[in-house]
């Protein structure tokens, strides 16, 4: 079982410089958000650089990551495949090695119509037993799933949850009045995220929260506690940073802000490279200000004493 809510960072994949997998690097990542209260792990995404690794890579992060969270939070892990016999496959190996729920795009490089995409992601719920949440990002991945597909996804009982990256923050508000709490929302768009939280998101799939996992995670209680104030200063110092998720960079943006805050490493796997002159210069201001302006954070964990 998988309780949609709260912040679930989508983890970045550790490589060393010969382009392996550095996973004393990535312990000390999951180490720093388990810390700072993260409520899940989400792992095989874009930010995971999940196109560039092996099967075997996946296997071995994924049973690595569950050893470590011990149970005390879910770990959803992604699946991207252009097949639906590839996606079932997928979610069996999940199943198998532990993982407590699938986060699932619509299929890659083919543009599944409605049928289509509606016929592959109940294909797959119904192959496994593990929770789904759908991602709904059309803006990148060209297919939407719309409400009327959702009141059919529905029928299945494992599909519980939508990451909303439809960039339409009105969208929270419509599937709120449709299905209430059958679909559970977290937002998956960094630079909407506060808005969609107080319009009644579940929950926050972020990206820069792998550099910033206590400031992220206090936005979320703050504004869960009704300390909308503080929590819109958190928010409003973090914006410049949340834009770095929001572009094609997003990755090796990432990456360096974790290099920065001493959580990352920033090795990329080819064909993506590191940043290089004027864009690095420009990323490494806008980490470099927001470090020399962090706040001070209020003992978010503990709300209730303050």
């Amino acid at each position: 079982m998988v309780n949609w809510q709260g912040v679930m960072p989508a983890v970045t994949t550790k490589f060393t410089a010969k382009d392996t997998l550095d996973l004393a690097m990535f312990k000390t990542n999951i180490r720093a958000q388990l810390e700072a209260g993260v409520h899940g792990i989400i792992m095989g995404g874009t930010l995971g650089e999940a196109s560039t690794l092996t099967d075997e890579e996946k296997q071995i992060l994924l049973k690595e990551t569950v050893d470590m969270v011990a149970g005390d939070v879910p770990v959803i892990i992604n699946i991207a495949e252009q097949t639906t016999k590839a996606a079932v496959k997928a979610a069996a190996v999940a199943e198998k090695n532990g993982a407590s729920g699938l986060m699932m795009l619509p299929p890659m490089r083919y543009k599944a119509d409605d049928y289509e995409t509606i016929t592959y992601f109940t294909e797959v719920a119904k192959s496994t037993a593990l929770p789904i949440m759908v991602y709904n990002n059309p803006v990148d991945y060209k297919v939407e799933v719309t409400l009327d597909m959702f009141e059919e996804l529905l029928s299945q009982p494992n599909i519980q949850a939508v990451k909303e990256s439809t960039r339409d923050i009105s969208n929270v508000t419509r599937i709120k009045n449709r299905f209430a709490d059958r679909l559970k929302i977290l937002c998956g768009v960094d630079t909407l995220a506060l808005e969609s939280l107080l319009m009644g998101a579940d929950g926050w799939v972020a990206g820069l929260v792998d550099a910033f996992p206590a400031e992220t995670v206090a936005i979320y209680e703050l504004q869960k506690a009704g300390k909308i104030k503080e929590a819109i200063n958190i928010y409003r110092w973090f914006l410049p940073l949340l834009e770095l998720d929001i572009n094609s960079k997003l990755v090796q943006n990432i990456k360096l802000a974790e290099v920065a805050t001493g959580i990352g490493t920033e090795y990329v796997r080819a064909p993506r490279l590191p940043l290089t002159g004027q864009e690095r210069k420009q990323v490494l201001q806008i980490i470099t200000t927001a470090l020399q302006n962090r706040p001070t954070l209020p003992n978010y964990q503990n709300l209730s004493t303050i």
